[in-house]
């Protein structure tokens, strides 16, 4: 069974969509499996100002997604990436054992958003 948070980003998932000329964007999950998170962020004084997100897979991967935009949101480049699969579990009042390989796609989607926006930054 599902706590209700994990229902309520399932049903009606927050910050859905892609960021026009995001200033980051990172990708997450395995296609093959059916779990894929889009992460796209904007970045304003080394603060995230804006998280959207596009997800394909099951509820647990909408909602994580769904909750992980809005954790990041207002955060600084390293609060957003030190935020651990743990993290986005406890917010979603628990995923279940069996499906935290969803959890572990925020991360990695953050990770990678920040690593093309850092990329885009160094030039």
């Amino acid at each position: 069974m599902y706590s209700e948070k994990i229902m309520t980003h399932f049903h009606n998932p927050y910050n859905v969509g892609e960021i026009e000329n995001a200033d980051g964007v990172g990708q997450a999950g395995n296609p093959e499996t059916g779990d894929l998170m889009r992460m796209y962020i904007n970045v304003t004084d080394g603060r995230i100002t804006e998280a959207k997100h596009q997800t394909f897979g099951n509820a647990i991967a909408i909602a994580v997604s769904s909750i992980t935009s809005i954790m990041i949101t207002g955060k600084t480049i390293d609060e957003a990436t030190a935020i651990t699969k743990e993290d986005v579990s406890d917010a979603l009042d628990g995923i279940p054992e069996d499906k935290m390989t969803c959890s572990n796609m925020a991360p990695d989607a953050i990770a990678a958003a920040v690593s093309d926006y850092q990329n885009k930054n160094s030039k």
